[in-house]
């Protein structure tokens, strides 16, 4: 968009020189791109952002000067000129579909003397980079840059019995349009016609037949709202960019639309002494009057700079938004029509910070409170969710409803205790899920489907138990594990393991430890069973799901691992509480046992063992490898446990750790049977 400094001052007081308008007006949001001086003026070349059509005029570029400068915009003076009684030739507007063309508009202008146009108006055209064709044609362009409301002229004697039909056009339908092409038309391109043919490109172009010549005597000046989206469609469409659909495209201000063409209308009568007779319109678009509330304590919370109520009343109406003071903190904006992209009360808080300056705003640390400890529901949900999407999971979100078939085969309380749904829309949602995992195994099942090798998927939602109307809910974290999951590690390149139990006892143990919980453990049910324990209370279940589930969701040499586990009891035990301890000061020293162990001994109690002996010197114990091979007897496994000792006092010494180092290996061989290696 290209504005000059003389045209600007038409509508503002400007006392800043060119290039200080021009940074101001890139630091409040419009990028002046480039400045150059041309015939004794300046021209700035406007970078205008989609959402702001209203700069596409110099009198909305103005606008934001004023806003900028403290200065008062003066707006053109039009008003409707006085029309005969009576005109020998009515004009009939007819209008097809009001969404397509809200509002239309005509003003008929007899005895025109078409010529060229005035040396100011050639002079001001060429700086924004429109040349001058004739008068009429001229005026209906600087209308368009100087409003931003686009207009167009047609010879009104060569309109078939001045008719003026706004239409879709028909298929295979042609017009010569005023670049001497012909245009193949569409039904989705929208036309400006008469009685018998098409006489415009409504909003892009208009026709050849009907063009404004020097041999024209009257016309019939348009001025329309067109809806943007046919607009930019038939643009596309025919290949056209024009400076109208440009605008039409982003949308027009319809409050304007009259005071532009009226000021057209004394324009082409000062430049060719033509005389308006007739104005008719047809449509009036219905525009809601839009009012946003807004906090000046918000405005204060949002920017960190203290703006007064009334510097803050006088920013929004420099930009032209009415705004009343319902309390002294609290402000009734109404938002003006040539603003629609102005919906929110964040909104005006923008509109405030861009012209208060942005370098006005000091530099300063946000004032936070951390939040440590989530103390709700919500706030431990959210701290899961993120615990086990930093364990590398996906979120997913599956219905709640199910089919009864693939339920039956979970082990689950069927009949009474399912809640059914007495007109299901389909057969997979005739009960709502008392578990999680029918419905995570079915979404592994379509991952499987669509060649997904590995699947790490967890839901956090709510299951329903009793039967209607004594069903109850209660929230449930299930987790579902299927694939190989590949990574590189250094040394060994590509290593590849299939998901199994172990990861998904790796990941509880993972929240677990997240939510502060100490007092957990595992026991084995069934090879594929593994029940979850916290104080002593199972809380879920590790399961493997059953090959009759695989088949029924067609799921082929695959093992699918599902863990539920009930949050309202997860929440009972958590501990979010953090206590600082002091970094170690002395050094600690690891010391490694491998030893035989005959299978079924659990190692929860070796580790638990090892814990009781060697206190207090003993911080940390963790197996660190596990075999089975040649050199294992059968029924036996081999595992290596590592052991760190370290005093908050001293420095511990050999002859300190030996002994009880030795006291562990001796509790395992006299308790456990274990073969010490």
């Amino acid at each position: 968009m290209k504005v000059t400094y003389r045209w600007l001052k038409d509508f503002v007081e400007i006392k800043i020189s060119p290039p200080a308008l021009a940074e101001k007006l890139t630091m409040a949001g419009l990028e002046v791109t480039a400045l150059e001086r041309q015939d004794n003026d300046f021209v700035f070349d406007i970078e205008v952002t989609s959402n702001r059509p209203d700069c596409l005029s110099v009198i909305g570029v103005a606008r934001e000067v004023a806003a900028i400068t403290g200065k008062r915009l003066k707006l053109p003076q039009t008003a409707s000129h006085k029309l005969p009684a009576k005109n020998p030739q009515p004009c009939v507007i007819r209008i097809e579909d009001k969404k397509d063309c809200p509002l239309y508009t005509a003003k008929i202008i007899r005895q025109v003397k078409v010529g060229p146009s005035p040396e100011w108006l050639k002079k001001r055209l060429a700086l924004v980079g429109c040349r001058s064709v004739n008068s009429i044609v001229d005026i209906t362009n600087y209308i368009l840059f100087a409003w931003g409301q686009p207009l167009h002229a047609f010879d009104l004697d060569k309109l078939t019995e001045g008719t003026i039909i706004v239409r879709r056009a028909r298929e295979n339908e042609q017009i010569l349009t005023i670049d001497g092409e012909i245009r193949k038309l569409n039904k989705h391109i929208l036309l400006i016609a008469d009685s018998n043919s098409p006489i415009g490109i409504a909003g892009i172009m208009g026709g050849k037949n009907t063009e404004v010549s020097e041999k024209t005597k009257n016309i019939l000046l348009e001025a329309a709202v067109f809806n943007p989206i046919i607009i930019r469609r038939g643009r596309q469409a025919l290949g056209l960019t024009t400076e109208s659909a440009y605008r039409f495209e982003r949308g027009v201000d319809v409050e304007t639309l009259e005071s532009a063409a009226w000021q057209a209308v004394e324009l082409i009568h000062q430049a060719t002494s033509g005389k308006c007779v007739l104005a008719k319109s047809s449509g009036l678009p219905k525009r809601e009057k839009k009012k946003i509330s807004l906090a000046v304590s918000y405005v204060h919370k949002i920017l960190g700079v203290n703006i007064a109520s009334s510097k803050v009343k006088g920013i929004l109406n420099n930009l032209g938004f009415k705004v009343r003071a319902k309390t002294k903190n609290n402000l009734s904006v109404e938002i003006p029509s040539y603003r629609p992209d102005i919906s929110l009360e964040i909104d005006l808080i923008e509109e405030v910070a861009r012209i208060f300056g942005y370098a006005y705003i000091p530099k300063t640390l946000p004032s936070l409170i951390p939040q440590i400890t989530p103390i709700d529901t919500r706030g431990l949900v959210s701290l899961i969710k993120n615990t086990l999407v930093g364990l590398g999971l996906n979120e997913t979100i599956t219905y709640s409803l199910i089919d009864r078939d693939l339920l039956k085969e979970f082990p689950v309380k069927q009949d009474s205790s399912v809640t059914e749904i007495l007109n299901p829309l389909s057969k997979e949602q005739e009960v709502l899920r008392p578990a999680l995992a029918p419905s995570l195994a079915r979404c592994v099942a379509y991952n499987l489907n669509q060649k997904q090798d590995y699947i790490n998927i967890f839901e956090i939602a709510k299951v329903f138990s009793g039967a209607s109307p004594q069903s109850q809910e209660e929230l449930f974290l299930g987790i579902a594990l299927c694939g190989i999951k590949s990574c590189f590690v250094f040394e060994q390149g590509l290593v590849k393991e299939t998901l199994g139990m172990l990861h998904l006892k790796g990941i509880l143990e993972a929240l677990f430890e997240r939510l502060g919980i100490k007092d957990y453990h595992f026991a084995a049910i069934t090879n594929a069973e593994v029940a979850v324990y916290i104080q002593k209370e199972t809380i879920g279940v590790i399961a493997r799901l059953e090959k009759n589930i695989l088949d029924q969701l067609d799921i082929k040499n695959k093992e699918v691992w599902t863990t539920e586990v009930s949050l309202k009891r997860l929440f009972s035990c958590a501990d979010l509480k953090k206590r600082f301890a002091r970094l170690p000061v002395y050094p600690g020293i690891s010391r490694d046992i491998s030893f035989i162990l005959k299978e079924g001994i659990l190692l929860e109690d070796i580790l638990q063992a090892i814990r009781e002996q060697a206190r207090p010197l003993l911080k940390k114990v963790k197996l660190i490898d596990y075999y089975q091979g040649k050199q294992i007897p059968s029924g036996f496994k081999g595992l290596t446990v590592s052991c760190f000792y370290r005093s908050d006092e001293r420095t511990l010494t050999e002859a300190e750790i030996n002994p009880i180092h030795a006291l562990v290996a001796g509790i395992l061989a006299e308790r456990f049977q274990a073969q010490i290696r």
